[in-house]
């Protein structure tokens, strides 16, 4: 939502402070695609940004899922930006925070080229969690809170939703997981394929299949067939032996993983489950 002058102050008091009290890199969210947002509205913020100069920006998408949020039904759906609005407020995202010196990580992230994430996506070492990108790939995430997500090598772990059941729960054995999964290898080297097309914005079929012990082109074969489309596009490149993500398909990230995740294509339900990504 748009903020007041006296929410800018507050906040620019509390970034001077920071930086006063030796923070020696600061992280700002903005969310892109709230209800009456427009491009105009939004370069504007993306000025005092600029002006800011934080060292990580991360942009995220609004996500509209009304049948999961009971609260957004609230909101009216003429209110929210249309697709050809949202891709415009990308790709001004883009270009505002290009100009000022920001490096695109992709998926929403930006950090300025001396930052360690830039430097670990040039070392092929970023990786990406719950908490978006990292330069920590082999570490376990435990969560506290309701409805917190825990993630170790092969298993995810939600805590309850209801902030009532996981007190309760706590209280009585301490512990307030509501359900699990435990990654086959099937869902790993998928998980695989996904964070690297996502941190590296390439995937080389040799290394990748030397790595987990398959033939690339034939364990994804489904994924090659359906990134055609999106090669035609403009936003992949499908080499001899390698995939790589253009400029532009750096605004579609989300839609090129999705092309690795079979969980996608086995889902029989026409009800949704994620807002769009369009």
């Amino acid at each position: 939502r748009r903020l007041n002058p006296v929410s800018r102050n507050a906040a620019r008091c509390s970034w001077v402070s920071s930086r006063e009290l030796g923070f020696s890199s600061i992280n700002l969210d903005l969310i892109v695609g709230l209800p009456k947002q427009t491009v105009e509205s939004f370069k504007r913020t993306l000025d005092r940004v600029a002006v800011w100069a934080p060292d990580r920006l991360a942009v995220f998408a609004y996500a509209h899922v009304p049948w999961m949020k009971k609260h957004q039904n609230l909101i009216q759906e003429a209110d929210l930006p249309d697709s050809a609005t949202r891709l415009a407020l990308q790709q001004a995202v883009n270009e505002s925070l290009g100009a000022a010196g920001y490096v695109n990580i992709g998926l929403d992230h930006f950090a300025r080229p001396e930052d360690e994430l830039v430097r670990a996506q040039q070392n092929k070492t970023l990786w990406r969690n719950f908490q978006g990108y990292t330069t920590h790939k082999n570490c376990d995430i435990l969560a506290f809170g309701a409805s917190s997500i825990s993630q170790t090598a092969d298993v995810y772990m939600q805590n309850e939703k209801s902030l009532k059941r996981y007190q309760d729960r706590v209280a009585a054995t301490g512990f307030a997981v509501e359900r699990g999964l435990k990654l086959t290898r099937d869902d790993q080297i998928q998980r695989e394929a996904i964070t690297r097309v996502m941190c590296d914005l390439e995937l080389d079929f040799a290394a990748f299949g030397s790595e987990w012990g398959v033939t690339f082109t034939d364990y994804f074969a489904d994924a090659l067939t359906d990134l055609r489309p999106l090669a035609e596009d403009g936003l992949v490149r499908i080499e001899a032996g390698k995939i790589s993500v253009t400029q532009t398909g750096r605004l579609f990230l989300r839609n090129i993983g999705m092309c690795f995740d079979r969980y996608l294509k086995q889902s029989a339900s026409d009800k949704p489950r994620y807002s769009r990504t369009a």
